[in-house]
């Protein structure tokens, strides 16, 4: 019989939005102007900071993020020109073009309201100022602010997330016992999971069903393969970058951690990080920070890390390859995933599962498998695991011919027989069989294969992609 895991089998669990109460931060050089606007302010629900001095301003940017920032424009005695204040905008400005900023002063002149708004703030405010005025300017400019925040977020969704529901977890055997268990105990938690097993083992949906089962659920899963990640994109892809940063950062990007921020980001093929870069991986997940590349500011993000590898981290760090104390920050718990071959009993449901998936994709009147043909797919060694029985019931499901598949429809017998008369193949034939075998010679791990075959692993990757492995 099949086993699901749905959100509504775990322990239910709530949690409060930090994030509601608008973050508003007011400078000016007197503290009773201070004090009234964080009066005025509070009553009305904003969390308020203050600063007495552009310097004070700068060190709150540098460490906290806000929704407004209210500013003066003459900070020292006996000063009326505003340049203090307009150099400071722009400087506000140049970091982080997406906050608002509301200038105010007691010396308004229509010349210095038109500089100010030159210089990228978003409104002006005369001194002494009249709170419904004040209020309104500002609650409009939270308004925008966070719409202009959630088409970010929406728009790097968007790009990012598979446009699939929730996990259904098929576990049937013996062997994924301790693997449900661990998933229903730790998936309403918030510790950092790291999932270890073979390529195509099925890891990817044992840390979707961990978020699904989590108080994040309503919050992203952001999926980053750090293994195809490029060394010198790995800090922009991560962190984002800000305008001009370097060559081709043509505009502000939001980083996948700050995406996640609320939920929880899967870090898949984690062994492949760059050695050099996982140390600012590690200061993330010590301190809950991230910097944008090109940024001298830092940003708060409340992510819970799922990662997944299918080498040996701890071979890995007594090789001088990947860095315990990453290592430690990554696994608070561990769940091991089996290969297909040592959970024989799930084949059945699984391949009933893509079964359905891809009759109703294709739209085919496809309804069981004749008994040779199931044999078969309990018989196949699955090289490539889960994903490969993905890949060979998508095939036959397009080469069946009638509502029953057969055993030719699977092509497995093809692949038995092709790599006993090599001379007869063409060269991309040969290659799917060469990887296939490595594959099975060091039961799915990539790594291994690749050296053997004298590849990369991204350029192995690309080979497993485009032949269905």
């Amino acid at each position: 019989m099949q086993t699901s895991i749905k959100p509504g089998d775990a322990f239910a669990s709530t949690t409060t939005n930090n994030h509601d109460r608008p973050r508003v931060l007011a400078a000016d050089d007197q503290q009773h102007v201070l004090d009234a606007i964080e009066l005025l302010l509070r009553s009305q629900g904003y969390d308020v900071e203050t600063a007495r001095s552009p310097l004070l301003v700068r060190e709150a940017l540098a460490t906290g993020s806000y929704d407004a920032i209210l500013i003066d424009l003459n900070y020292t005695r006996d000063t009326t020109s505003g340049g203090e204040g307009l150099d400071l905008l722009s400087e506000i400005v140049a970091v982080d073009s997406n906050t608002p900023v509301i200038v105010m002063t007691a010396w308004a002149n229509v010349e210095l309201a038109v500089e100010a708004m030159r210089r990228g703030a978003r409104d002006f405010i005369q001194k002494p100022w009249e709170n419904e005025r004040l209020l309104a300017i500002l609650r409009s400019q939270v308004e925008l602010h966070r719409a202009l925040q959630r088409a970010e977020r929406l728009q790097a969704q968007n790009r990012l997330l598979r446009a699939e529901g929730l996990p259904e977890f098929i576990a049937t055997a013996p062997a994924m016992q301790p693997v449900l268990d661990a998933v229903s105990r730790i998936g309403p938690s918030d510790a950092n999971v790291l999932i270890t097993g073979e390529h195509g083992s099925g890891k990817e949906v044992v840390a979707r069903t961990l978020h699904a089962l989590s108080p994040r659920a309503s919050r992203s899963m952001i999926a980053v393969n750090t293994g195809a990640m490029p060394d010198g994109l790995f800090e922009s892809e991560l962190f984002g970058h800000v305008k001009g940063a370097f060559t081709d950062a043509r505009a502000d990007r939001i980083g996948r951690f700050e995406l996640a921020d609320g939920g929880t980001i899967f870090l898949d093929e984690i062994g492949n990080v760059p050695y050099r870069q996982q140390a600012k991986l590690l200061r993330t997940l010590e301190t809950g920070e991230i910097e944008r590349v090109g940024s001298s500011r830092s940003r708060k993000v409340d992510v819970r890390v799922v990662s997944a590898t299918n080498a040996d981290l701890r071979a890995a760090c007594a090789g001088g390859t990947f860095r315990e104390d990453l290592l430690f920050r990554l696994n608070t718990v561990e769940i091991h995933v089996p290969a297909l071959r040592e959970r024989r009993e799930d084949i059945p449901a699984l391949a009933l599962h893509f079964l359905a998936r891809y009759t109703s994709h294709y739209r085919r009147p496809v309804q069981r498998f004749e008994t040779s043909a199931l044999q078969l797919l309990m018989q196949h060694s699955w090289p490539g695991n889960v994903r490969e029985l993905d890949h060979t019931v998508e095939r036959a499901v397009l080469m069946c011919r009638g509502e029953e598949i057969q055993r030719a429809d699977l092509g497995l017998d093809l692949i038995r027989s092709q790599s006993q008369n090599l001379e007869d193949l063409s060269l991309e034939a040969v290659e799917a069989i060469l990887i296939r075998k490595a594959l099975q010679r060091f039961q799915g791990n990539v790594s291994q294969a690749a050296e053997t075959l004298g590849l990369s692993r991204g350029a192995l990757y690309r080979r497993m992609e485009k032949y269905g492995l």
